[in-house]
């Protein structure tokens, strides 16, 4: 790919975000595209990199025999109401409504009265049973916070799951490895998440689980112990019978150690029983001929929230110019090599187009800057905020097929051939 193509021109940045740093640069150099509050737009190496997240979901996922569906997020308010919910979420402004002379839509904030429905019409049997679905799609919550750019939108892609079984054995089983496979999504991502306990708050049922982030950027607060590493909401304090529960639900008996720290919420997971199939009647046949209600569990990952976070992590903060660019890690990195050549020399453009095709082979992808009239110096600056893991420029001072290739994470130059670039990728591939 050409580095022309994504429409980045030269970097100046100026007046950081202190709160959000890395989003904040993302604006700044057009990565990101503001249309309102809370509503962004993403240019190719964000969106990429989201790509890579939604990817990494889906793999693992489907790893834990989770089943992939896709619903749509424009609904007749006629679901809303059966649920009981429409109300709720009108009259609070969370919910966006759209009328037609073919009825009234809602723009679904969230996936529950969706995949009831489609529910209903799968699961008839016992047989059916346990499955749990999960989509990738966009919601839509009328949001009058919209602080932290990404991480709190009033469009966003998030990831929803649902599992239903046929008791309350069942559900604690799906819970279970879905909080697995959330673990390992996180893992791979390269963010070290904190399973905490949680207040199941709106949403019912008897356990919940919230997957944080420990980050100055974050808007949340907890409690939480180093020592055991276990985590707790604050709001879980607010229930009169908090000691009880902490002590039946998670064998938590003592909170005298844990400190409040801030965190970023990624994830949320929920066991939340029958309260939903009652409200809308969710029933499949039992093995006895009878009509029983599902028992469901709620699971869900903030795909924008993560790739939010994700950049905050990754931020190159140098002592000199401040934060000033990311380095992303290898396998969330849409390009892992840019390729700096002087672009009014034909031949190191050619090289620098053999180069790229000899990595593409082991499927690591190359970014070519063949932007003009900008110093070498400019773009290996810009190449950090693009987050590539490595560097090469092709010039004047290369001494004939030697290319010096730099870690842009340790500053570390490696000097090998042209005949062993794929060599030195293939390495790479194979570390992850």
């Amino acid at each position: 790919m050409k580095l022309s193509q994504t429409g980045m021109g030269t970097t100046k940045l100026n007046n950081i975000d202190e709160m959000y740093p890395g989003q904040s640069i993302l604006l700044q150099t057009g990565q990101l595209v503001q249309y309102g509050a809370g509503l962004f737009g993403y240019n190719t190496v964000p969106l990429l990199v989201r790509r890579k997240v939604e990817q990494i979901i889906v793999e693992t996922l489907n790893k834990y025999g989770c089943v992939e569906v896709l619903l749509p997020t424009l609904q007749p308010d006629t679901i809303w109401k059966n649920s009981g919910r429409y109300e709720h979420y009108t009259q609070d402004g969370t919910m966006l409504i759209t009328e037609s002379n073919k009825g009234t839509f809602c723009l679904a904030p969230t996936g529950e009265e969706a995949m009831l429905e489609f529910a209903r019409e799968k699961l008839k049997s016992y047989k059916n049973l346990p499955v749990t679905y999960y989509q990738i799609g966009e919601k839509y919550r009328n949001e009058i916070r919209t602080r932290g750019y990404l991480l709190r939108g009033k469009a966003f892609p998030m990831l929803d799951a649902y599992s239903f079984d046929k008791d309350e054995e069942g559900l604690g089983k799906s819970y279970e490895n879905v909080r697995k496979a959330f673990l390992e999504i996180f893992e791979k991502i390269g963010l070290k998440v904190i399973p905490i306990v949680a207040d199941n708050g709106a949403m019912g049922g008897k356990k919940s689980e919230e997957f944080m982030l420990i980050s100055e950027q974050g808007e949340d607060k907890i409690l939480y112990d180093e020592t055991t590493g276990i985590g707790l909401n604050t709001e879980i304090l607010e229930r009169e019978d908090y000691e009880q529960y902490l002590k039946d639900e998670y064998g938590i008996e003592d909170i005298s150690n844990f400190k409040e720290i801030r965190t970023m919420e990624l994830g949320h997971i929920f066991q939340l029983g029958t309260r939903y199939s009652e409200m809308m009647n969710g029933k499949y046949i039992s093995q006895e001929g009878k009509e029983t209600l599902y028992y469901m569990g709620c699971y869900g990952i903030g795909v924008s929230r993560t790739v939010a976070a994700l950049y905050e992590q990754c931020l190159i903060n140098d002592p000199k110019w401040g934060p000033c660019g990311f380095v992303l890690p290898y396998n969330i990195a849409p390009f892992k090599l840019q390729i700096i050549p002087k672009v009014e020399d034909e031949a190191k453009m050619d090289l620098a187009e053999r180069i790229a095709d000899k990595i593409k082979v082991v499927g690591a992808e190359a970014i070519i800057d063949d932007r003009e009239n900008i110093s070498i110096g400019a773009k290996i600056k810009d190449a950090k905020i693009l987050g590539t893991p490595y560097i090469v420029v092709v010039g004047d001072k290369m001494e004939g097929d030697i290319l010096e290739i730099e870690d842009t994470k340790t500053g570390e130059k490696t000097q090998i051939t042209i005949d062993n670039v794929f060599e030195f990728f293939m390495k790479k591939v194979l570390n992850y």
